[in-house]
């Protein structure tokens, strides 16, 4: 059996460009690369234990491996992954999400941004690398990532993400940061629509919102055209009721020129009681989606996955924050490595259980990480 049928990602990354000298190679890239995989998949956080792992295994591996010079080391595992382009590599990655996913209408494209803390070093006066993540909740994977340049932030990182993701009848939601002008139109313009929350790097539109929504309260949203719904959460103690009010853009008619494809003005009250305590909280959004509170409400509540499915399991699960891993183009490839063992691991259903234990497993049974990267 050769590499490609063995692993079905590995013939999206054999394009990629081979940064060293060609007749100074003991190992292939290629077999770097899909032992890399099955090593984080398996459990390896690290270059030495990426190593190890191979060594231990190395008689499976040459099964589906050349391994012209056996097991590369761990410095050359990390010397490999930090010279390779990480842009080129993130756009392998691309394609291999392009043959395993399909853009569905209406489903939600929740992009946000996280620092790997560890990443920063000192010693060059290297800020630590900040991601930003675009990620379809509808189907619980990572679509693309890119990262801010340095003394930069996520106002310029997000058009460029945007840019290599098909949207076309999708919703992407974004937190404030990306409640920008530029972008809305970005969306608007590839067929797909946007939810961005409004903070307060919008003051005059999110002064705007308050005004117009008090005022609707006050009456009772009386002789008013809007949207409500209402969603109750219990958990462990914990009641949250959310109301989700939506209006249509004629209530602020003065922000429809400046937000292109502008429908829906959006509250949502949350007032949650935890040990006997209770707190209330109002966020505000816009829309280009017509004003249906029941649509947006569940669009909203879908962004968050992002936090509680993907940066939660790469810091709790993958050790991400805790990664030292500094060097060239290395700290995005890791997190790009990380990323394809989530994919691969949430995709291996025969089990139940989570991704912690799958990874454990993995590492045990060769015959379920053979499961889990050909299935």
């Amino acid at each position: 059996m050769d590499t490609v049928n063995f692993i079905s990602i590995a013939k999206h990354f054999e394009p990629l460009k081979d940064p060293r000298m060609l007749l100074k190679t003991d190992h292939k890239l290629i077999d770097i690369i899909v032992i890399s995989i099955c090593a984080v998949i398996a459990g390896a956080d690290k270059w030495t234990q990426i190593e190890e792992f191979a060594q231990t295994h190395e008689e499976w591996f040459k099964k589906f491996l050349e391994l012209p010079n056996g097991v590369p080391s761990h410095d050359t595992i990390g010397r490999v992954f930090s010279i390779i382009s990480a842009k080129q590599f993130q756009h392998c990655f691309q394609e291999w999400i392009k043959s395993v996913f399909t853009v569905t209408e209406g489903q939600v494209i929740a992009i946000d941004g996280k620092t790997l803390r560890r990443s920063h070093d000192r010693r060059s006066n290297k800020a630590a690398l900040h991601l930003v993540h675009a990620w379809s909740a509808t189907n619980s994977l990572l679509l693309g990532q890119v990262k801010t340049k340095e003394k930069s932030n996520e106002i310029t990182a997000i058009p460029e993400l945007l840019e290599i993701l098909q949207l076309k009848g999708c919703i992407v939601t974004i937190d404030a940061m990306g409640c920008q002008k530029k972008i809305a139109e970005d969306i608007h313009n590839r067929g797909a629509d946007y939810i961005l929350a409004v903070k307060d790097n919008q003051g005059e539109l999110k002064e705007a919102l308050e005004k117009t929504f008090t005022k609707a309260r006050e009456i009772s949203f009386e002789a008013m055209v809007y949207s409500q719904h209402q969603s109750v959460e219990k958990d462990h103690g914990r009641l949250e009721t959310r109301q989700c009010y939506v209006l249509p853009h004629m209530y602020l008619h003065e922000f429809k020129i400046k937000w292109k494809g502008l429908q829906s003005l959006i509250m949502i009250e949350s007032e949650c009681t935890s040990q006997g305590k209770q707190t209330k909280e109002q966020r505000y959004y816009i829309s280009s989606l017509k004003p249906n509170a029941v649509q947006i409400a569940s669009a909203v509540r879908q962004h968050w996955t992002v936090e509680n499915s993907l940066h939660w399991c790469l810091d709790v699960v993958f050790r991400e924050d805790e990664s030292r891993v500094r060097v060239g183009d290395a700290p995005e490839n890791f997190s790009m490595l990380r990323k394809i063992a989530l994919i691969y691991l949430k995709r291996e259903t025969t089990i139940k259980k989570g991704i912690q234990t799958k990874r454990l497993k993995a590492g045990w049974d060769l015959n379920y990480l053979l499961k889990v990267i050909t299935g």
